[in-house]
């Protein structure tokens, strides 16, 4: 594991303490060396990685003023271990005063150690705690003076003090739970921010020790404490999620306002996401809930080419295959899901809406292989990983790949019903990574991975009111990328990191006579350098630059003029074709502070600024962000708030004849976000948070002076704005679960003068309620609820229930030409909702452990009840009676994976 600048304070670790004591006459001095205490039945170190190691013991001198005055006391300090174990700095951390903060320091200077090591057996600078603690003993009575009449005070001095870690990494496991039981009765402590515990005055004898946290399995061990004795222990919990290494968290403090994340157990066992961590992002506040089998992400009412999907810091086109059935990537190959809502820092651009940054996780580095196999009733995936033979472990690789198979499974079936469908919905994905460290502080990755989705039909008999449409339609889309990544933690004070890659985007559409193919080629990199310049005070300067060659071709209808109604069916126009091909590119640059006056506060402060070459201007966006904790200790109350400007280019066909126009600008949005966080318990938490984004120079198009036709211009303007609420309870070794709540509205005005009208994916309630208990025995049962409001549609025929709709009135006008009726709409652009949609998943798991692996089942059913929501309208052909088109029925689903 690289052990960032940043990640040191961390991984702090107590790895030592004494008790030293001495009575005023005579002194007897008693003194424990540093050392793990041995603990039953818990997990051995992974090999090659670990925190430095004492080679050597100082004891302090017990302060003579203060051994007069009967002071006690503990030292707490922080050590900087460089990569040869000399101690280079010592600072006191929770100081005593009396002279025992010198006596400390002093000793400390002196000790040495066998240095950190990462994971590959490579040392590594550290910083640790280490403590003392002054302790004073008093002469034992000669044996006749009422030994056992009263205990000593040596004999009520007895303690118990540790550090919990995850078991592979020596991360520290803050907020786990310590529950002690034994003769002192029982007891509990919450692990701190480095891994700390501790229990004094306890009293000799056996204690039982039960360690439980979020997401691992709980530790149950017995302590024996002798009299008189102090012991220190180290505790590892093993990942309680199918062995997984699955980790959703960020290395750095977020520089956004809000930053969501989901944990490990969290998103692999969220009903009606078959354990699909990409998919679960759907559940979090401020994001809509998608059309049927519509594979989009909706983000704070904005429209899905809004929100921006980086995997391994190169952009991708698509998060989700076809229907929205799995995501792109595998949830077993990512390391942690980053999320932003809105408000994001400068390092992002070119979006209006949201991020989501996808990373990749590093192949294991035990020296061992690794793998998983899961199959379902929708598609099958396989991960395997381990060194590269030949190479001693020095290079690792992690391989994965999915393909799904309701081709096989219900193609035929439908055919002999005659659907008219030639091939369903097939989808499969790779990714391939090998990984080096060249030297102890740095790394690199080459991965390959990429997506192929495609679906084709026949159409018999062509649809209502298009009747030149018939024959084969066929969709299909893919991307694929080559990436070369490079990590160096320099030093202490500077970091470089940078990402370059190739790739080939694809999307070929075809029904009939029409087509429309594309194909992109792409070259992107990313670099930042950071530096901290001083206390509190950190710089990341970075280039960003994305460009591709796009290969386009069309044939097809022209398209309308803006605001006239069509003239006749849209298969029946007069076709033309069209080409395009040439370079787009984007390069931009961001500088960013990060000040942090106290560890209470933080303010990020940045500017990006953004060129293109096929968009007129340069875009300056100025962002500010920033958070204060109220309270220091538990429980946590929190302020955030920030504002910025965001720009996004025109999509490539608003800026192509004969669709699209030159000569247009980027849009632009201003974020605005306030909100507050607050601990009630260590496991539950409330957020809230209000937002508004105010649009302007949107891409909008209106009829054209020359040639009939339509131009398109920076006319449109809008407005986004709401409120997002989540009560969160944290995972503990029994349950998780979160209500989120999310209140908005997302409006346009398209052009100067016009009405402002809602967009079609404007969701004005949006609420998701979950939680998933382990009952015991390796059974785990979930259920998720969601209640949104409907969708919103432009109605061509009033909806019978509403007032003063007159039935069977015809809304459309005969075209004797190709004998077909055209509608006309019956009201304004999205001016009738759905029905409000409402669906209970459920999820049952059962997991079976071997000595040397692994079986998993479990179920998952979607839509429990059976609900009958909302997803579309269908109309007769001459548009006089209409009936609502229904979603996905009730869909159980079966998976069986295996892990070793």
């Amino acid at each position: 594991m690289n052990v960032l600048p940043y990640q040191k304070s961390a991984l702090a670790l107590v790895l030592a303490g004494f008790v030293a004591g001495t009575s005023s006459s005579p002194a007897l001095a008693q003194t424990a060396p540093p050392g793990d205490a041995p603990a039953a039945s818990a997990p051995a170190a992974p090999t090659g990685a670990a925190m430095p190691r004492p080679l050597n013991y100082q004891p302090p001198v017990y302060p003579p003023e203060a051994e007069k005055a009967g002071l006690e006391a503990t030292v707490t300090l922080q050590l900087d271990i460089d990569k040869t174990g000399k101690v280079k700095n010592v600072v006191v951390i929770e100081p005593a005063g009396h002279g025992f903060d010198e006596s400390a320091v002093e000793a400390a200077k002196k000790l040495e150690f066998e240095p950190a090591r990462k994971a590959d057996g490579t040392p590594a600078a550290a910083r640790i705690l280490y403590r003392y603690s002054f302790a004073l003993k008093k002469a034992e009575p000669p044996p006749d003076a009422g030994a056992g009449d009263k205990p000593s005070a040596a004999q009520t001095r007895e303690a118990l003090r540790g550090v919990v870690l995850a078991s592979g990494g020596d991360v520290p496991l803050a907020g786990a739970t310590v529950l002690l039981s034994g003769p002192s009765g029982q007891s509990e402590a919450t692990v701190d921010g480095d891994g700390n515990f501790r229990f004094d005055a306890l009293g000799p004898g056996k204690y039982r020790v039960i360690i439980t946290a979020p997401g691992y399995d709980a530790l149950d061990v017995t302590e024996e404490i002798a009299a008189g004795e102090a012991i220190e222990v180290k505790y590892r919990l093993v990942a309680a999620s199918d062995g997984l290494e699955v980790v959703v968290r960020g290395a750095r403090a977020p520089r956004e306002v809000t930053k969501r994340t989901i944990e490990q157990r969290e998103m692999l066992r969220i009903p009606g996401t078959n354990g699909d961590a990409l998919r679960a992002l759907q559940n979090l506040p401020g994001v809509a809930r998608p059309p049927a089998i519509a594979g989009i992400l909706l983000v704070r009412g904005s429209a899905p080419q809004d929100t921006q999907t980086f995997l391994d810091g190169t952009q991708i086109p698509l998060i989700y295959h076809f229907g929205g059935l799995s995501s792109v990537v595998p949830t077993e190959m990512i390391e942690r899901i980053d999320f932003f809502p809105g408000n994001f820092s400068a390092q992002y651009g070119r979006v209006m809406g949201g991020i989501v940054d996808v990373a990749v996780r590093a192949p294991k580095n035990d020296g061992k292989y690794h793998g998983m196999a899961q199959a379902d009733l929708v598609d099958a995936r396989f991960i395997a990983e381990g060194p590269v033979p030949g190479t001693k472990n020095k290079v690792r690789f992690i391989a994965g790949a999915r393909r799904s198979y309701l081709d096989a499974t219900l193609g035929l079936a439908l055919d002999a019903a005659g659907a008219g469908i030639t091939q369903l919905p097939v989808y499969w994905d790779y990714q391939l990574g090998l990984e080096a460290n060249p030297t102890p502080s740095s790394s690199v990755r080459l991965t390959f991975f990429g997506a192929d989705d495609s679906i084709a039909l026949v159409a018999d008999q062509p649809p209502p009111g298009e009747p030149a449409i018939s024959g084969n339609a066929g969709f299909h889309t893919g991307f694929h990328r080559i990436q070369l990544r490079y990590d160096n933690d320099i030093d202490d004070k500077n970091r470089f990191s940078a990402v370059a890659s190739v790739g080939i985007d694809q999307l070929d559409f075809a029904v009939g006579p029409f087509f429309f193919n594309l194909a992109n080629y792409s070259i992107s990199g990313r670099a930042e350098y950071t530096r901290r310049i001083g206390k509190g005070i950190t710089l990341n300067a970075g280039l960003d630059v994305f460009s591709n060659y796009a290969d386009a071709k069309y044939r097809g209808p022209a398209p309308p003029r803006a605001g006239e109604p069509s003239g006749g069916p849209f298969s029946t126009r007069p076709l033309i074709e069209s080409e395009f091909s040439g370079w787009i590119a984007n390069p931009a640059g961001y500088v960013e502070l990060e000040i942090a006056p106290t560890g209470r506060a933080k303010l990020v402060p940045g500017i990006r600024i953004d060129g293109y070459n096929r968009v007129d201007g340069v875009d300056v966006s100025p962002r500010v962000n920033g958070r204060i904790d109220l309270t220091s200790k538990f429980p946590r109350s929190t302020l955030k708030g920030g504002v910025g400007a965001y720009s996004q280019p025109p999509q490539p066909q608003e800026t192509i004849p004969p669709f699209g126009s030159s000569g247009l600008r980027s849009n632009r949005a201003i974020h605005y976000a306030i909100g507050a966080e607050q601990e009630f318990t260590r496991n539950i938490e409330l957020s809230a948070e209000g937002f508004y984004k105010q649009l302007d120079r949107l891409v909008s198009q209106q009829p054209s002076d020359v040639g009939g036709g339509t131009e398109r211009g920076n006319l449109g303007k809008g407005r986004i704005f709401g409120a997002e609420f989540l009560l969160k309870y944290k995972a503990d070794a029994n349950f998780f679960g979160w209500v989120a709540y999310t209140l908005s509205r997302s409006l346009r005005t398209p052009l100067p003068g016009a009405e402002e009208q809602p967009v079609s994916f404007d969701q004005t309630h949006i609420l998701t309620a979950l939680g998933s208990y382990r009952l015991g025995g390796g059974w785990e049962f979930g259920a998720r609820f969601r209640l949104v409001s409907g969708n919103l549609t432009t109605p061509n025929v009033c909806n019978f229930e509403q007032a003063g709709c007159i039935p069977n009135r015809a809304n459309a006008i005969y075209n004797a030409a190709v004998g077909t009726y055209v509608a006309i709409p019956y009201s304004g652009p999205f001016s009738e909702r759905f029905p409000m949609f409402h669906q209970l998943d459920i999820r049952v798991d059962r997991r079976f452990r071997f000595k040397s692996w692994q079986l998993s089942i479990y179920l998952d059913v979607q839509n429990v009840y059976n609900s009958q929501n909302v997803e579309g309208i269908d109309y007769n052909f001459n548009y006089t009676a209409r009936q609502y088109v229904t979603g996905v029925p009730i869909l159980p689903s079966f998976g069986i994976r295996g892990d070793f």
